[in-house]
C-alpha cells in the first residue's frame, strides 16, 4: 500500500492544512502499519519555476533537438505524474493564498499535466482526502463571498480531471485569532477549526477502508 502526501504550506511549522492532513495520515496509517507514505513538500522544496516552460516546449522538439534543461523538465514531470498515479490513497494539504492557488502548486499541476498528458485520470477511483484552509471568511454573506478561486480549481483537478474519489475538508477563518479586526470571528472560528479536526478523522478512517 502507498499514501501519497503532498503539502503545499511555505509556513510548515505552523500550517493549518498540515494539521488537518497530519490527522488523516495518522488514522491510513495506524490502519497500514508499515506502508509506504510518498511524500512531497511544494513549500520546502519547490519545483524550477521554469521546469513548466521547459517540459512544454519539449513536447514540440524532436528528441535529438531538445536541450539538457527540456529533458530534465521532461523527465521531472513523469517522476511527477508517476508519484500521483501510483498512490493507493492521497492527502493533499493545499492552503488558499491571495485569493487562490500559490505559484508553486500550480507549476506542480502542470508538471504532472506535461508528464501524463492533460486528460490522463491519475487518481481514477483513487480515495483523495483535500484539505484546504483559507485565512479569511468566504462563505454566503461574507464581505468576500466569491472570492475563493482555489478549492473550485483543486476540485475541479482532482475530481474531473484526475478522477479522485475526492472528500474536501475546507477551514476557513484560520487567521481570525490572531488578526485584529478579527475578533467577532473568533468563535466561529474555533466552531470551523474543531470541525475541520473531525472532519480529519472520519476522512482518515474512510482513507483507510478504502
Amino acid at each position: 500500500m502507498n499514501l501519497f502526501r503532498l503539502d503545499a504550506s511555505i509556513l510548515p511549522g505552523t500550517s493549518a492544512s498540515a494539521e488537518i492532513a497530519d490527522i488523516a495520515e495518522a488514522e491510513w496509517v495506524a490502519a497500514h502499519p508499515g506502508a509506504t507514505v510518498t511524500r512531497r513538500h511544494l513549500g520546502t522544496d519547490a519545483l524550477p519555476a521554469d521546469a513548466w516552460t521547459l517540459a512544454t516546449t519539449a513536447a514540440f522538439a524532436a528528441e535529438a533537438d531538445r536541450t539538457e534543461a527540456q529533458r530534465d523538465a521532461l523527465a521531472l514531470g513523469a517522476t511527477l505524474a508517476e508519484e500521483v498515479q501510483n498512490a493507493d490513497a492521497a492527502i493533499l494539504a493545499v492552503p488558499l493564498y491571495n485569493y487562490g492557488i500559490s505559484q508553486h502548486f500550480k507549476v506542480w499541476v502542470d508538471l504532472v499535466i506535461a508528464g501524463a498528458g492533460p486528460t490522463t485520470p491519475l487518481l481514477k477511483g483513487t480515495p483523495t482526502v483535500l484539505a484546504t484552509t483559507l485565512g479569511g471568511g468566504y462563505g454566503p454573506g461574507a464581505p468576500r463571498a466569491g472570492w475563493d478561486h482555489s478549492t473550485p480549481y483543486l476540485e475541479r483537478i482532482l475530481a474531473d480531471i484526475w478522477e479522485a474519489e475526492l472528500t474536501t475538508i475546507k477551514r476557513e477563518l484560520t487567521l481570525a485569532a490572531a488578526t485584529p479586526g478579527m475578533e467577532s470571528l473568533r468563535d466561529v472560528a474555533k466552531e470551523q477549526h474543531a470541525e475541520a479536526l473531525a472532519a480529519a478523522r472520519e476522512a482518515g478512517r474512510a482513507l483507510a477502508e478504502r
